[in-house]
């Protein structure tokens, strides 16, 4: 599963320098695919979907802090346990039961976000 912040989030920011791949933002704060990782130039997703990784997107919460779930590979391939629930003083940084993802698509999911 991809974490989600919930609203009970304190806007520490704890949170945000802990991520490897870059996916947490600041509540208001567009997004790019391109930072904290090696995409650039246009994604492909396979779908028939593609996106400039250096457009910005829209940010996912006016009220606390996100997490983008494309970006978010639960710190597998990096650490043991996803960081920012770990340092989270509230314990706000929580499975996201609407998107499930098994080890192996996270370690997918983080090599094509590093051009591993």
């Amino acid at each position: 599963m991809a974490i989600k912040i919930t609203d009970e989030c304190i806007n520490c920011g704890a949170c945000e320098p802990e991520c490897p791949n870059n996916a947490i933002y600041d509540a208001g704060v567009s997004w790019k695919f391109a930072e904290g990782t090696a995409l650039e130039g246009v994604i492909d997703f396979g779908d028939g979907v593609t996106l400039d990784a250096n457009a910005a997107q829209d940010a996912i919460s006016d009220e606390v802090y996100y997490i983008v779930s494309d970006k978010c590979t639960e710190c597998v391939g990096f650490h043991d346990e996803p960081q920012c629930a770990a340092v989270c003083p509230v314990d706000c940084c929580v499975e996201d039961e609407e998107i499930v993802e098994t080890e192996e698509e996270l370690l997918a999911k983080k090599a094509w976000l590093h051009a591993e």
